[in-house]
């Protein structure tokens, strides 16, 4: 009996040694992560007119009550493309990313959205920012109504680049993003007598061809009124709405 105690009181002490050195090897291995926070300044949506000197706003990055450093970068997502920041005479509508990455390696982010537009007059150029509305193959809802936002750039040539062919429907009404925009280009003969040349076009993810059949402008109510075919059976009257700036 007494060889049996003295065995357990062994593994006992064994293991009380052995709970210590554990403890010690893990002595200072568990600490707080300050992750890093942004504070924006200026609007999160910015209407830039094209041409016009842009400043960013910019945004400030701490970690745990310290500032640090912050990366900018932006995108075009029409037209432009990856830049070092927004192109104020590039019309687009641009997001802008801003990181910041703390000690421990880790990447917070903040965002805003510039739109950078040229406001036509409708009479000799159809460029600038609208709100569109659409009616598919006859129906019509809220979630289709004044939808923000389809752009329009003018190329310099006669020709001109529309975001969304079929006036955003499933991009922004159905809220399936940018991947399921159509970006036409229509080319003006003579606006003020609603000439206008088409070429086909597609809905990016979904395929299929879309045919703008029909195109008018008004100038007093600073809309514009089309049709698109869509070779999968859906027709899209769209009207859009300039938006001032």
């Amino acid at each position: 009996m007494r060889k049996l105690s003295l065995i357990v009181v062994s593994m006992s002490v064994l293991f009380t040694l052995n709970s210590c050195d554990k403890e010690k090897s893990s002595e200072g291995l568990s600490r707080q992560t300050n992750y890093p926070t942004f504070e924006m300044m200026g609007d999160p949506v910015i209407f830039q007119a094209l041409g016009d000197p842009y400043t960013d706003p910019g945004v400030t990055a701490t970690e745990g009550g310290d500032p640090i450093p912050v990366t900018t970068s932006a995108v075009g997502n029409y037209w432009v493309g990856s830049v070092p920041n927004v192109d104020p005479n590039q019309s687009d509508y641009y997001s802008v990313s801003y990181s910041a990455k703390n000690k421990d390696g880790f990447t917070g982010t903040e965002s805003r959205d510039v739109y950078v537009v040229e406001t036509g007059d409708l009479v000799t150029s159809i460029a600038g920012l609208y709100t569109s509305t659409v009616v598919r193959n006859g129906s019509a809802g809220a979630q289709y109504t004044d939808m923000e936002y389809i752009l329009i750039s003018d190329n310099g040539d006669g020709t001109y680049n529309i975001s969304c062919g079929i006036g955003g429907y499933y991009s922004f009404g159905r809220a399936y993003g940018l991947g399921y925009i159509a970006p036409a280009v229509v080319t003006a003969n003579d606006i003020s007598n609603n000439d206008f040349s088409f070429t086909d076009f597609s809905v990016n993810t979904f395929g299929g061809v879309c045919t703008m059949t029909s195109m008018s402008v008004d100038a007093t109510a600073k809309t514009i009124d089309f049709v698109t075919d869509w070779s999968f059976g859906y027709q899209f009257v769209v009207t859009l709405t300039q938006v001032q700036i």
